[in-house]
């Protein structure tokens, strides 16, 4: 079960290497924006699989940084 989602999540790494390589070449606008939406629904599918494969590791991450959130904007107000 965990090769399988570790080989989803390099297939999802792999696709948004490729459509920032395409990205860097000269396209259309409508090729453009086509690819930018997969690149977004690329990195959406990575995060919720990263998410659901590895779930303690992300909520202790998503915390610390919403603590250090809270902390600088409360420095900025003081």
């Amino acid at each position: 079960m965990i090769d399988e989602k570790l080989a989803l999540l390099r297939a999802h790494r792999n696709n948004i290497g490729r459509y920032r390589r395409l990205l860097k070449t000269e396209l259309t606008e409508f090729e453009r924006q086509f690819i930018e939406k997969r690149l977004a629904e690329e990195r959406s599918a990575i995060e919720q699989l990263a998410a659901s494969t590895f779930p303690i590791a992300f909520e202790t991450a998503n915390r610390a940084l919403a603590n250090a959130s809270a902390f600088m904007t409360a420095g900025s107000h003081g």
